[in-house]
């Protein structure tokens, strides 16, 4: 039976992850040289070559590929057993890995954390903040215990629960008051910017569309995200 040990596998896992040498050291907290080592070892152990090694960076062997799925699964159930040994009580306490999408982060997170921290002040959290299609394939990998998503994900390992809906507003020019509102099929045609609370949470994408946002909300949005609005012209003080 080979004799590999859980630092091992956290370490393979954060060179399967990261693809470099470099960058799975600093992130384990260890020097490169004493990575490698642990990494040779382990597959020694294992008696199978587990990563492809490039002058940049490395890749996964086909074994490599296997091992990581369950190494990924064997370090997610450690997780869980050590915060249940940790609870032991009615509170909840350990490490909690939670996702969530920017476009509702800022409003609901403070709110969120600040009720759960007083109810369950053991909680260590860990926020990671990206896009849905990433935060699904980060609970795929055992990178995060939880998210909050754009639904649907249709994900049969995942269970969803549904926190809330949103209600949309569309907006469109006077002139077209008595035209008839488009129906769903009309507006996934359509070329649209959403807007909340001042804040465009589409600029990038408004290059692409056929208008580009009031003066006034450029300015706003300029003097947010300044990188994002390089596009737009100059726009007068005055209006």
């Amino acid at each position: 039976m080979p004799n590999i040990t859980l630092k091992q596998l956290r370490y393979f896992e954060a060179l399967a992850r990261h693809r470099h040498f470099g960058r799975a050291a600093a992130a384990s907290s260890i020097s490169q040289p004493a990575l490698s080592v642990q990494i040779r070892d382990l597959e020694e152990e294992l008696g199978a070559a587990l990563f492809e090694r490039g002058a940049r960076q490395v890749r996964l062997t086909v074994p490599g590929e296997e091992v990581a799925r369950r190494v990924r699964a064997i370090l997610g159930a450690v997780s869980e057993l050590s915060d249940i040994v940790r609870s032991g009580g009615e509170r909840l306490t350990g490490r909690l890995r939670l996702g969530v999408i920017p476009t509702i982060g800022p409003y609901l997170l403070p709110r969120a954390i600040a009720a759960l921290t007083t109810a369950h002040p053991g909680i260590d959290f860990h926020i990671r903040e990206t896009l849905t299609e990433r935060l699904i394939g980060e609970m795929l990998d055992g990178r995060l215990d939880t998210a909050i998503v754009a639904l649907p994900v249709s994900e049969r390992s995942l269970t969803e629960v549904v926190l809330f809906d949103e209600r949309f507003v569309l907006v469109r020019p006077a002139a077209d008051a008595g035209r008839p509102v488009p129906d769903a099929d009309a507006l996934r045609e359509m070329r649209l910017c959403c807007w909340r609370r001042g804040i465009a949470f589409a600029i990038r994408r408004c290059r692409f569309a056929t208008c580009a946002p009031p003066p006034r909300a450029r300015r706003s949005t300029r003097a947010r995200f300044p990188r994002w609005c390089r596009w737009w012209g100059p726009v007068s003080a005055s209006r």
